[in-house]
């Protein structure tokens, strides 16, 4: 496992905070098995990234992880055993439409969704659960 991608913890592997803040060009991310969490900041402003694919083993995304990754359209966390959103962990994603969630989900963060206008409440898949999701548009 790359040391740039990934990083040993007490309790596991997590994708270090702010280890791709500001990759511009980055478009593609495969988050390889074995990663149970992805750090603060991890893709800060990362604007053309279009794509993510994440683990079966995601239990957290961390504060601002995908903040300002202007350019991503659709997140399925459908497959993971996701359990926590950090604040603003999508905040200024202004493309994102949709998104599944799993129903291992147990904590939103502050503003998880703020300024992402094109994603509406119906767009957002929660399996099996009674999860109450706000958000702040910008308009």
């Amino acid at each position: 496992m790359s040391k740039s991608v990934a990083s040993e913890s007490k309790d596991g592997y997590e994708a270090p905070k702010m280890s791709m803040k500001l990759a511009v060009n980055l478009v593609i991310v495969d988050i390889p098995e074995g990663i149970e969490s992805i750090g603060r900041s991890a893709f800060h402003y990362c604007r053309s990234l279009t794509t993510v694919s994440f683990p079966t083993m995601l239990t957290s995304i961390g504060d601002n992880t995908f903040f300002q990754c202007s350019s991503l359209d659709n997140i399925d966390l459908l497959h993971t055993n996701l359990h926590e959103f950090g604040d603003w962990a999508f905040c200024g994603c202004s493309e994102l439409k949709s998104m599944t969630i799993p129903d291992s989900l147990q904590t939103f963060g502050r503003s998880v969704f703020c300024m992402c206008d094109k994603l509406v409440p119906s767009n957002i898949d929660v399996e099996d659960r009674n999860v109450v999701v706000t958000y702040l548009r910008s308009q």
